[in-house]
């Protein structure tokens, strides 16, 4: 099966030109030939190569390589990335040594052998396609980071708690300061420390979650600290830890609560020393991350109970961040809401849905104990189990148990206890109009009228 990709061969020796040709074709599915040197610009506007095999001399005696140079600079500023293998006499090979200084990838001299010049095409043609998927990976790269260098993606709010800790995230981001992100099970812990790397001075290099309660203890040194080939019984290849990873990036340590005594040493000392010893090995590697934790345990009590160390609680905690819970900022709950039933409502093909304001309002007396993530996945289900163009309080499933007022109706505005025994009425007697109408003492064309008038 040949390869893909296109190969320019430039010389002015047709005969050359074509005994080179046949022998790519064979290898390669898009191989041409031009004899005359001023038509590379041509050739490399109308097609993007991958290859150019290059002649050194263009002259009838000539000798110098000088035009072969030439042409070389030529193709460079055309096309930086296309790769180019020069043809040379024996004795001109100190030229194509300062060919190659000047970016050509190899050179083969004349008389070639065929194995010599495909080793040579095929390695110049391989790196050729590596330079491509770097730039399109460095592309890709770039406008992720553009997507996420918007101020605190996904952290959503705007209460003044969570202005407070925007502003903490602006004053420390720029710091290579130890963070400990504190707060409650679906606070967004995460979010905050994905928000602190994409603003710091380490944003363009790697952030790595590692979530340190899914750790067990006999893989915990091999995890985070990487291991030898045969350090174990199932180390078949080096490999490296998740702080070798993130090196000159950041580090997510998520529930550090869940650290056992004996590891919280272990951890300390890597900390403390900037240094890590992968199991199975006695040399110390040094390592450069920014350290930011989590978790919704109270450390200071675990400290007090000796369950965890407290010089480790030092060297986390040089800058401790809390998250409020959702009940503590439901000023919030609105605008979240709604970007979830935006999310959602998409997802699943529902772009009429809404939510009307009483609903809201039901929303905001919920304790949400799930936090963040409970109200995500409550509006992801209610709007699956949608019917209507609106969500109901029912849709959501809300335990009153949860809810600081029990009460069905949130406001005794007229207009909205009307809509509410309407819809209560409707949902009674699973939408029979005729029945509904009856115990509301209205006719069914008044009904059908306020069914409209509140888009029922």
């Amino acid at each position: 099966m040949k390869n893909k990709g296109r190969i320019l061969i430039v010389d002015d020796d047709n005969y050359v030109m074509l005994s080179i040709r046949i022998l790519l074709e064979q290898h390669y599915d898009d191989v041409r030939g031009i004899n005359n040197p001023l038509q590379i610009e041509t050739a490399l506007a109308e097609n993007d190569y991958d290859l150019v095999v290059l002649d050194m001399n263009f002259k009838t005696g000539e000798s110098s390589g000088n035009d072969g140079l030439n042409y070389l600079k030529q193709i460079k500023s055309i096309s930086p990335e296309t790769s180019i293998v020069l043809i040379t006499a024996y004795g001109e090979i100190h030229l194509a040594v300062e060919a190659i200084k000047l970016g050509a990838f190899d050179f083969i001299t004349k008389p070639w052998q065929n194995e010599k010049l495909l080793t040579t095409v095929s390695a110049a043609f391989q790196l050729n396609k590596s330079n491509h998927k770097v730039k399109e990976l460095s592309s890709k790269q770039t406008v992720l980071n553009d997507m996420l260098d918007a101020p605190f993606t996904e952290i959503i709010g705007e209460s003044e708690k969570i202005k407070q800790v925007f502003q903490q995230i602006e004053k420390v981001a720029h710091t290579d300061a130890n963070i400990l992100i504190t707060g409650e099970n679906g606070t967004g812990k995460e979010l905050v420390a994905r928000a602190i790397h994409r603003a710091s001075n380490r944003s363009k290099s790697i952030f790595v979650n590692v979530d340190m309660g899914a750790i067990t203890e006999t893989l915990f040194e091999s995890e985070l600290f990487g291991h030898k080939k045969g350090a174990f019984t199932d180390a078949k290849t080096d490999r490296i830890g998740k702080f070798e990873a993130a090196n000159e990036g950041t580090l997510f340590l998520d529930e550090i609560g869940n650290l056992i005594k004996p590891l919280q040493a272990k951890m300390l000392r890597v900390i403390q020393d900037r240094k890590i010893v992968p199991v199975g090995s006695n040399d110390a590697k040094d390592i450069d991350v920014r350290l930011i934790c989590a978790t919704n345990a109270k450390l200071p009590e675990m400290v007090n109970e000796g369950e965890f160390r407290q010089d480790l609680l030092f060297r986390i905690n040089t800058i401790e961040i809390h998250l409020p819970p959702l009940r503590e900022r439901k000023e919030d709950i609105a605008v979240l809401a709604e970007h979830f039933i935006n999310l959602y409502k998409t997802k699943y093909g529902k772009k009429g849905l809404f939510v009307p304001e009483y609903v809201i309002a039901k929303l905001e007396k919920y304790d949400w104990p799930g936090n963040i993530r409970e109200l995500q996945h409550s509006i992801e289900r209610a709007v699956i189990m949608s019917d209507g163009k609106q969500l109901h309080v029912q849709d959501f499933n809300l335990s009153s148990q949860n809810t600081s007022d029990n009460a069905q109706v949130e406001s005794f505005n007229l207009e909205e206890l009307e809509k509410w025994a309407i819809e209560t009425c409707i949902k009674k007697h699973q939408g029979n109009i005729s029945n509904a109408a009856g115990e509301l003492g209205l006719s069914r064309g008044a009904l059908y009228r306020r069914m409209e008038k509140y888009e029922l």
